[in-house]
């Protein structure tokens, strides 16, 4: 450990020598929030004010021990997996600045962290604050932190971090209790309302704020269907509350949250960003929930809004001065990569190889700038070049960076979002652009006959058990049961892949529906020998999402299509657009399967659409 005097403040690094891996200790170390929260820190507020050249002034502000401190929130800079760094600047308190600098190495047995802390005092009480072993002790917690932190990615402890939850309000255990035996007797917690209680009572704020399902079924092991059907559950026992967040396509923020989707606003601005930015249902509109506040209320505030757990798809960060070129060493995978910078201006999107990268900024009309690729660097190396005359922090980012969310579309297309939160609907009149929805229509072939042949009531009861077989097979694949016309259904589902699965066990289970219909009605004394023969068609595109009856339903061409499509099928058959079965998702289900192509004139389509025709 090494001390020494820095532009009149004190610095300290420390060099630390952990058993795990930087792989497994950059996700902990790098969760800057989460960091800050375990060691006590307070939450802060934080207000941005535009600059006249677009960019952003952060202004944050926390109550240490009752005293008001307020600084300037400046951007990190990182290297996902290497390095991180960040620097306050403060306008009050006992110090002038405060910055930390880490990196991570790997070792034989693990890692090697070198952790620098540097302080630069204000007056005496700065002076005194340093002299009295603010960095020393630090230091002290930092280590014991990150050894948690190791132990953890061992998997030898539990929690990242030693932790203790606030106490909670009162009652809070003897209702959160009935609510775990109300979910349990129903139909959507599949075992995991005891793991969701023990999420609202012992789990970080930093966990809490904005519970994605994506990663709740990440941490149990759990399907993605069974966590979000308990989630929405938990909402309308009132365990949790839900939002629709409205993300910031450039930093993926959270910018604006509303509680019903007929409060969701077609744009918003990301004050981080300085941008406007439309919603989009299936890209950047996502669900995510909170604690009821009688059961864990939530603190106000910011533990950290900038550091690199906070922007995972960001993979460099750099602040480079005005004329500034720099090196990093950095590990790009192979992918579709977006160059672009904080502040507003220009970027572009790349694709690499798996080499260096290298990245441009340029003077552009007025105060604004070009971002374009530079030469490629030399592999294991981003290169970046600021030919502007002001500060810039340049990106680096994955395009990958939604995978967490779970989309408006893809919830509103769930059957346990439509029968738990009926009321979730859009404003009367609004309609909603979708790019992409697979619809799934059914028919019965020969349903007239069949009321003739055994009565009206038999053949009712019949077609109506047959509604709930098809729902069920519609719910196990994802998909939600948008609703029943005469005889036929109509299903909608955000993954493709999903919707021929849904299709094949349908069709491949409906010997086994008429059986079971047939020992059902002879345990009645009546026997009805007659089967019902599935039809069906299946077609994906875009769509508009609007409210009809008080139910969310779909509307286009690409519905049309799919109810044509359904209309050439003949008892026990699939039919799908050659759109569809092209998918690259959709493509290896039909590898082996009977088909013949085809194509027909359709009604409402000027040109032949070319199909795909499956005897299941």
């Amino acid at each position: 450990m090494t001390a020494d005097a820095l532009a009149g403040g004190q610095t300290k690094t420390w060099v630390w020598h952990l058993p795990a891996s930087p792989d497994a200790l950059w996700p902990l170390i790098s969760d800057t929030a989460r960091f800050n929260e375990a060691a006590g820190t307070p939450r802060y507020s934080v207000s941005e004010t535009p600059r006249p050249d677009g960019s952003v002034q952060r202004q944050a502000e926390a109550d240490y021990k009752g005293i008001k401190v307020r600084w300037e929130e400046r951007p990190y800079e990182w290297v996902a997996g290497r390095h991180f760094r960040h620097r306050r600047v403060f306008d009050n308190g006992p110090l002038l600045q405060l910055g930390i600098d880490v990196s991570l190495e790997p070792e034989q047995d693990g890692s090697r962290i070198t952790y620098r802390l540097h302080a630069v005092p204000r007056g005496f009480l700065g002076r005194l604050l340093l002299l009295t072993g603010f960095i020393r002790k630090s230091g002290i917690s930092i280590e014991a932190m990150l050894r948690q932190a190791a132990e953890h990615a061992l998997g030898h402890r539990p929690l990242p971090f030693d932790y203790t939850s606030p106490p909670p309000p009162a009652g809070a255990a003897e209702r959160l209790q009935g609510l775990i035996l109300a979910l349990n007797g129903g139909g959507y917690a599949h075992g995991l309302a005891e793991r969701l209680a023990a999420e609202i009572t012992t789990a970080q704020e930093v966990d809490l704020v904005r519970m994605r399902p994506r990663r709740l079924a990440a941490a149990w092991n759990a399907p993605l269907r069974h966590v979000l059907e308990l989630c929405l559950d938990a909402t309308k026992r009132g365990m949790l509350t839900m939002s629709w967040n409205l993300l910031c396509p450039r930093c993926g923020g959270a910018k604006s949250q509303v509680s019903s989707l007929a409060d969701l606003p077609g744009q918003a601005h990301c004050p981080s960003c300085n941008i406007v930015y439309d919603g989009d249902f299936a890209r950047n509109v996502e669900i995510a929930f909170q604690p009821a506040a009688n059961l864990r209320p939530l603190s106000l505030g910011e533990f950290c809004m900038g550091g690199p757990h906070v922007s995972r798809h960001i993979l460099v960060q750099q602040i480079l001065a005005p004329g500034e070129s720099r090196d990093v060493a950095a590990e790009l995978p192979p992918g579709e990569y977006r160059l672009r910078a904080l502040e507003p201006g220009g970027e572009c999107i790349v694709t690499l190889a798996g080499g260096g990268a290298a990245m441009i900024a340029e003077p552009a009309e007025g105060s604004s700038f070009s971002i374009r690729p530079g030469p490629e660097a030399e592999r294991g190396v981003a290169r970046f070049e600021n030919r502007t005359q002001r500060t810039l922090t340049l990106v680096m980012e994955s395009r990958h960076w939604r995978q967490e969310a779970v989309t408006a579309h893809e919830v509103t297309t769930m059957q346990a979002f439509r029968d738990l939160l009926p009321t979730q609907v859009l404003r009367p009149g609004e309609t909603v652009a979708i790019e992409h929805v697979t619809l799934l229509f059914t028919d019965l072939e020969g349903s007239t006959a069949l009321y003739e042949r055994i009565g009206d009531g038999a053949a009712y009861r019949m077609v109506r058990r047959h509604f709930a077989y098809l729902a069920e097979e519609v719910r196990a694949f994802d998909g939600t049961l948008v609703k029943t016309i005469g005889d036929a259904v109509m299903a909608a589902f955000a993954d493709p892949a999903q919707a021929l699965r849904a299709a094949l066990a349908a069709q491949r289970g409906i010997e086994r529906f008429n059986a079971k219909f047939h020992a059902k009605t002879a345990g009645e004394g009546r026997q009805i020998a007659e089967a019902v023969t599935l039809k069906v068609g299946l077609h994906g595109g875009r769509c508009i999402a609007v409210n009809l009856n008080d139910r969310l339903d779909y509307f286009g061409s690409s519905v049309n299509l799919a109810a044509r499509l359904q209309g050439r099928s003949r008892g026990g058959e699939i039919v799908l657009s050659q759109a569809l079965a092209a998918d690259p998702a959709v493509a290896p289900l039909l590898d082996g399967l009977p088909a013949s192509r085809e194509m027909a004139e359709l009604k409402g389509f000027t040109q032949p659409v070319p199909f795909l025709r499956l005897r299941v």
